[in-house]
């Protein structure tokens, strides 16, 4: 969940990893850095139960499902409490809810939870249960998984069984909150697993509401979702699909750098409404990454109504504008055929 700004009068915090000295493994150990996209086992993947996509107005990529069916939430009141403040928005929709609200509106959506056991101390919700709700909603739901990277192999293991038996299409990580860079090698067994079968790794980028105003940040360290920090992830793992998450304030020059650069490293624009959208955002989404920035809402802190109805006003170009609400995602999710 990120920060939607309401004022112009923001500077640029600047990279806050000048000083890290440890990157991950180069790319030259890797045993696997010749495999091309054909490789992976999750490309062939159909779009299962999900309702035919050219009836599909738009595909959100980043939606929250942070309510257990018990009524069990992922993070602590208090952080769910700062968050609803910052935005707000206090309501925690059921999945059975999620499903009808994007079923009304002809949309998909991506769901997730965020599993940030160690940091926080808070018992997360199970991903088999996100996974599972999804199923009983596939014609518009697609299902992402949340395993904290301080589990290690064991979290490893756990990830590549939601992939293969449960259709996890992809695993949401959030730096900040798990308290863990992007591009410490303790979480190179997850992106390992995730890039041999073909899945997406979806990083929160930015600042972020959950903690805002709370004092301490509720222990939520900013640092850590600096995009800079995946680019390591991008050249360790040169076939890695990565999203990074949210227009990346204050860092959006280094993720608009990072997608450019990287050809696997994509940009969704949730967390914001358009209209405060950075320029450079705009000119970069128009232009060199018109293929690679994807619609999301952050639903529910943001909902794809007021998120759409602001897209709208913004100068994006018409043939740009269905890459960006559909195609985009489609095409990265695997929903139809690749360009070659």
């Amino acid at each position: 969940m990120n920060a939607d700004p309401t004022n112009a009068d923001r500077t640029n915090a600047g990279s806050t990893s000048a000083d890290r000295t440890t990157t991950g493994p180069a790319t030259t150990d890797r045993t696997n850095t010749d495999r091309t996209n054909t490789d992976r086992t999750n490309t062939d993947r159909t779009n299962a139960g999900l309702t035919n996509i050219d009836e599909l107005v738009a595909i959100d990529v980043h939606t929250h499902a942070e309510i257990s069916k018990d009524g069990h939430g992922s993070l602590s009141p208090e952080l769910f409490g700062a968050s609803g403040e910052y935005f707000g928005a206090h309501e925690q929709p059921t999945i059975a809810q999620m499903a009808a609200y994007y079923r009304e509106r002809k949309m998909a959506a991506v769901v997730f939870t965020v599993d940030a056991e160690h940091a926080t101390g808070h018992p997360r919700i199970a991903n088999e249960e996100i996974a599972e709700s999804c199923a009983e909603h596939a014609d518009v739901l697609i299902p992402f998984a949340s395993v904290d990277p301080w589990k290690g192999r064991a979290g490893a293991r756990e990830l590549r069984r939601l992939i293969t038996e449960y259709g996890v299409r992809g695993v949401k990580f959030h730096p900040s909150i798990q308290g863990f860079a992007p591009d410490d090698p303790m979480a190179y067994p997850l992106y390992e697993v995730i890039e041999e079968l073909g899945a997406i790794a979806l990083f929160h980028t930015g600042q972020t509401g959950i903690g805002a105003g709370v004092p301490g940040g509720g222990g939520v360290r900013l640092k850590y979702s600096n995009p800079m920090l995946v680019d390591d992830v991008a050249v360790d793992f040169p076939q890695l699909r990565i999203i990074l998450a949210h227009p990346s304030f204050p860092w959006q020059d280094e993720a608009l750098a990072v997608a450019t650069h990287k050809p696997y490293v994509h940009i969704d624009l949730s967390g914001w409404s358009p209209k405060y959208f950075p320029p450079q955002l705009v000119r970069y989404a128009n232009s060199l990454l018109q293929d690679k920035v994807l619609f999301g809402s952050d639903y529910p802190v943001i909902t794809p109504d007021r998120w759409l109805a602001d897209f709208a006003k913004l100068d994006i170009k018409p043939e740009v504008r269905p890459k960006i609400l559909k195609d985009n995602a489609a095409r990265l999710l695997g929903l139809k055929e690749s360009t070659p």
